[in-house]
């Protein structure tokens, strides 16, 4: 069965590699619409990347729109000490031939929700979630046309990876996912506790290398560069390629393990800002609010990215 999909993300490498992977499922995925956010590297570069990616995937249907430039209230933070200077940094940055559709990304997914039926779409959000929050705090009434929110963030056993006890994309705009997080609709979590274990590795690179098309070669292009920051960081061989989770999960979601857990964020610790309590046992006796991977099928995973990408 398709599912009607909106994805937001903030493009980076791992973004790349999600959506790659989304475009090569049309079977499974009907994407409604592509959206940027401020993340990895600032609006004005996560809006152009996910223009030049839909470019080198040949898309010439999905919409793409440009949402939030900052946080709702934090200062806004990027990461170009691992994605680099342009966020997607191992392929040629070129200017798009993709537009920008005029609308912006949070008036898209409200009139989309809006026009909706009941529990029909479902959002992969792969950034921080200031556009989904957004769209939520303008318009309460689109939360039952979500089927499902699909979420890269967080972390449990993992720690953090921008602070000691906070993932990237949480940490950003921990204020919008905790918005998110507690909105009462069905979310699935990827966080750093799945998505370090599907670290890229030489052989993954080379399998990748024999594909021999314009998106694999773009694939191994931002990997490469993006393992040298990882492996040197993780003492691995490569990078983890968490955003792709997201869309592993709905092409195969028999390739994780999940457990309901009750999740909440942290917004008022200067120490322990955008932590995940990931109450994984069940001590609190608060309600599950999110289905958190904790496993996956490695070579499963590899074994579906690379089959979708020898597609283009």
């Amino acid at each position: 069965m398709q599912r009607k999909v909106i994805i937001d993300c903030d493009p980076g490498q791992d973004d790349a590699l999600m959506l790659f992977l989304a475009f090569a499922s049309p079977e499974e995925l009907n994407i409604l619409g592509v959206c940027a956010v401020a993340g990895n590297v600032p609006l004005e570069k996560t809006q152009r990347n996910m223009c030049i990616l839909s470019d080198i995937v040949g898309n010439e249907k999905v919409p793409m729109f440009a949402g939030r430039d900052k946080p709702l209230t934090n200062v806004g933070l990027t990461a170009e000490h691992v994605h680099g200077r342009d966020g997607i940094d191992g392929i040629d940055i070129f200017s798009p031939r993709t537009k920008l559709e005029p609308k912006d990304a949070v008036d898209f997914i409200v009139d989309t929700l809006l026009s909706a039926a009941d529990d029909e779409i479902t959002i992969v959000a792969t950034g921080p979630l200031t556009n989904i929050a957004s769209a939520i705090l303008r318009e309460p009434t689109i939360l039952p046309k979500i089927h499902e929110i699909v979420v890269m963030g967080g972390a449990m056993k993992e720690g953090g990876n921008i602070t000691p006890s906070a993932e990237f994309n949480i940490f950003v705009d921990p204020h919008a996912a905790k918005i998110v997080f507690e909105c009462g609709r069905p979310i699935v979590a990827f966080g750093l506790d799945v998505t370090h274990q599907v670290f890229t590795s030489p052989n993954v690179l080379e399998r990748i290398a024999k594909l021999d098309n314009r998106v694999a070669k773009a694939s191994h292009g931002m990997l490469a560069f993006f393992g040298r920051y990882d492996a040197q960081k993780y003492r691995a061989q490569g990078a983890p390629l968490h955003d792709p989770c997201t869309i592993a999960y709905l092409l195969q979601p028999e390739l994780f393990e999940l457990k309901s857990c009750n999740v909440r964020v942290e917004t008022d610790s200067e120490l322990t800002m955008g932590h995940t309590a990931v109450d994984f046992w069940g001590v609190t006796g608060l309600r599950a609010n999110v289905e958190w991977a904790h496993s996956v099928h490695r070579d499963g995973f590899f074994d579906l990215l690379i089959e979708r990408l020898s597609r283009y």
